[in-house]
């Protein structure tokens, strides 16, 4: 086998089992090796391999979709070029084709003289495996089944040239590695710096599933699109009272556009002193980020706003173009102002400055959009879209009639009490 002639392919992540497993493939039958150890290796590697599978709710060839997941996780100069954009030119495409010439050759491998020396017969299992049926814990279960997709692809592929094809296709439609396989991501600071982490379970909420403030979604819209289609857009900020689908829209629109190289990811105020390290982590890759700040308020004697006005004002290097900010907030002006603010403005000559710097912030976000809690009228219309889309049926003026009792004792009107109502509904033993 010759792995160790892999020049794009070359470090990867999950790559020390495909060395073991390369290592049993030239010397299963080598007298220098001592046959139990050898067994021992391979039974190593099974395990790792059942593993590795159970994590990400593989199935099929088990060895095949070890090796696709390596050519779907591996960041290396081509999969990264070919993220989004799909195929390029160049001479990295001779190299990439010898690397596949290699897989080719992985894929192709026949176990049964390994299988028949190693006393082996466990791997025909691993040849047609069946998931336990619980998924998977680091993939949403549209990647897994692409990911087993490709796999089934790559085996019937009859050269390597055709085996490329289908790896830079899926480069182009879902991406590499971790940014190009997950919608959301959030920051752990670690000695080395900021780490983006995937978060793997997203809520599947679309914009059609918010009722009401259609002119609000349609701004949010209008700025997105014009942001993955490599238009000039803002940074977006979403402010008004609690419970009214702030934070909703703005999920809903990475699961909307996500297919068009839209990424997310979630920072909190006391990560904004890592912002310019997950900025220079994604602003050469293809894909669109949205850093996105939920319920984003300051106090006073806080001062992280400075680490994000510098960021969104940038310093001499140019802010890239395939980053933005999205945040929301129960405040206008993110920054509260005190009664002593006021009063010092008064009495101190420079006092104005800091207080301006506090309220310019919100300056900062090109697009503000409101989201009022929704009068009388507007609840019962939430309520009723929800009630019809959960398959509740109850007649309209009863189910109004205790939409409003709930609403005066949790909190008042908004689509997020109109939400937890109709889960109440939904969660009685006898569900109307």
């Amino acid at each position: 086998m010759r792995t160790n002639e892999l020049m794009l392919y070359k470090y990867m992540e999950e790559g020390q089992l495909l060395a073991d497993m390369t290592f049993l493939m030239e010397n299963y039958d080598n007298e220098y090796y001592n046959l139990e150890d050898l067994r021992g290796l391979l039974f190593e590697c099974v395990n790792e391999l059942l593993e590795l599978s159970a994590g990400h709710g593989f199935e099929g060839n088990l060895w095949h979709t070890y090796l696709t997941y390596l050519l779907a996780t591996d960041e290396n100069a081509y999969s990264t070029a070919c993220e989004i954009v799909g195929k390029v030119e160049g001479s990295i495409n001779q190299i990439a084709l010898h690397d596949f010439e290699i897989f080719k050759e992985l894929f192709d491998y026949d176990f049964s003289e390994l299988k028949k020396t190693l006393n082996a017969s466990c791997l025909d299992i691993l040849e047609n495996y069946k998931d336990t049926g619980n998924g998977s814990k680091l993939f949403n279960k549209r990647i897994r089944d692409r990911i087993c997709e490709l796999a089934a692809n790559l085996e019937e592929s009859k050269d390597a040239e055709e085996f490329k094809t289908s790896v830079t296709q899926f480069y182009k439609e879902f991406g590499v590695g971790k940014l190009g396989l997950h919608k959301a991501f959030r920051v752990e600071h670690t000695e080395d710096g900021a780490n983006i982490v995937p978060i793997t379970k997203i809520a599947h909420v679309y914009l059609d599933d918010l009722v009401g403030y259609d002119i609000q979604k349609q701004k949010l819209i209008e700025n997105t699109e014009a942001f993955v289609e490599g238009r000039r857009a803002n940074n977006c900020l979403l402010y008004g009272d609690a419970g009214t689908g702030k934070s909703s829209s703005i999920k809903a629109i990475l699961n909307q556009y996500y297919d068009q190289g839209l990424r997310m990811i979630e920072v909190y105020k006391h990560q904004f002193q890592d912002l310019n390290d997950v900025i220079a982590q994604i602003k050469n890759r293809n894909y669109k980020f949205i850093i996105y700040m939920d319920d984003l308020s300051f106090e006073e004697f806080e001062i992280e706003y400075k680490y994000l006005k510098a960021v969104i004002e940038g310093g001499l290097e140019k802010k890239p173009d395939n980053i933005l900010i999205y945040a929301t907030s129960n405040r206008r002006h993110l920054i509260r102002e005190t009664f002593k603010d006021k009063a010092d403005r008064d009495e101190e000559l420079h006092t104005n400055d800091t207080v301006q710097e506090k309220l310019s912030l919100v300056a900062r976000f090109g697009v503000t959009i409101y989201y009022g809690a929704p009068d009388k009228k507007g609840f019962q219309e939430i309520v009723l879209e929800l009630a019809r889309a959960n398959g509740i049926k109850m007649e309209d003026e009863e189910l109004l009639l205790e939409a409003n009792r709930w609403e005066m004792n949790h909190g008042g009107r908004s689509g997020r009490t109109a939400q937890q109502f109709i889960d109440h509904l939904l969660g009685k033993k006898d569900p109307v």
